[in-house]
C-alpha cells in the first residue's frame, strides 16, 4: 500500500489528510473507499498509529483519513476582529484562528466534504463508499449515512449519538442560554479555553451540541450499519446512544437481524 498527503477544502477552510491505496496486486479498481472520521479531539495521526488506514488499504480499499478544521495539521477557521468594507475587495484585518473546537455541525462539512474529495479521486468505485466513525465521530458517520445517499455501508463504534443526553436538564439550559448570549455579542462567538472533564482534549461547542441528535435520523438509514458498542462505556448512556440507533432502525424495519 502506498500513503499521501493530501488537501482538501471545507467552506473555505483547508484541511489536511491522508490517502491510502491498496497495493499493485490489487489491480487497477474501482476499489471501495472508506473515509475515517475519528472522535472527539483525535487527529489522523492517532488513526495511523493504531494502523487502522493501513489494515484497510491492504485489503483492497483506497481510504482517506482527515483532520476535522482547526485540529491536527488542518487550518483553523476564523473569527474577524475588525470591521470589513461594504465592497467586495481584498483587505487586511485582525483575526482570531479557532483551534481544538469541538463542533458538531462544522465537522458534519468536513466529513462530507471528505467524502466530495474521494468520490472524484480517480480508481474509486463511486458506488462503494463507506464511512467508519469512532466516539463523536460515530454519531457524525451516522448523521452523515441518514442524509448522504453516497454511503453506501457504515461502521459507527461506541458511537456519541445525541449531545443532549449527556447533560441533565440544568445544563441543557445552559447550552441553551450560552446560544442565546453568542448570537447577541455577549459572550465569545466561539468558544475557547478546554473542558471541565479531564478524559476530553479541546473545547466543546455547547452551544450547538444542545441541537445535536443523530439518533433522531436514523429510521432515514436504509444502507448496512454496523454498530460496535461497550458493555462498560464511561462517557455516556449506551441505551441512549448505539441501542436507541438499534431499536429505532428495527421498528421501522431497517435494522438487520444481528447485533454487535
Amino acid at each position: 500500500m502506498t500513503a499521501e498527503a493530501i488537501q482538501f477544502w471545507s467552506e473555505g477552510t483547508r484541511l489536511a489528510g491522508d490517502l491510502y491505496r491498496p497495493g499493485p496486486d490489487a489491480g487497477d479498481g474501482p476499489h471501495p473507499a472508506i473515509v475515517l472520521c475519528h472522535g472527539w479531539g483525535g487527529t489522523k495521526q492517532h488513526l495511523r498509529t493504531i494502523g487502522l488506514p493501513d489494515k484497510l488499504a491492504a485489503a483492497g480499499y483506497i481510504v482517506l483519513a482527515f483532520d476535522y478544521r482547526g485540529w491536527g495539521e488542518s487550518d483553523g477557521k476564523v473569527v474577524v476582529l475588525d470591521d470589513l468594507p461594504a465592497e467586495r475587495t481584498e483587505t487586511a484585518v485582525r483575526v482570531r484562528v479557532i483551534r481544538e473546537v469541538v463542533d458538531p455541525f462544522d465537522e458534519l462539512w468536513d466529513v462530507r466534504h471528505a467524502i466530495d474529495y474521494i468520490e472524484g479521486e480517480p480508481g474509486v468505485g463511486v458506488d462503494r463508499i463507506g464511512i467508519w466513525g469512532s466516539s463523536y465521530g460515530g454519531g457524525l458517520v451516522v448523521w452523515t449515512t441518514a442524509h448522504d445517499p453516497r454511503v453506501k455501508c457504515t461502521v459507527s463504534q461506541v458511537g456519541g449519538m445525541d449531545s443532549r443526553s449527556l447533560a441533565d436538564p440544568a445544563a441543557r439550559e445552559a447550552m441553551h442560554r450560552a446560544a442565546i448570549a453568542q448570537a447577541r455579542g455577549e459572550i465569545e462567538p466561539v468558544p475557547q479555553g478546554g473542558d471541565d472533564d479531564p478524559r476530553l482534549n479541546g473545547t466543546p461547542h455547547r452551544s450547538k451540541m444542545y441541537y445535536w441528535g443523530p439518533v433522531e435520523f436514523s429510521e432515514q438509514i436504509t444502507v448496512p450499519l454496523l454498530l460496535i458498542d461497550a458493555e462498560n462505556e464511561e462517557l455516556f448512556d449506551r441505551q441512549r446512544n448505539s441501542e436507541l440507533i438499534h431499536e429505532r432502525m428495527t421498528a421501522a424495519g431497517n435494522a438487520p437481524s444481528g447485533t454487535a
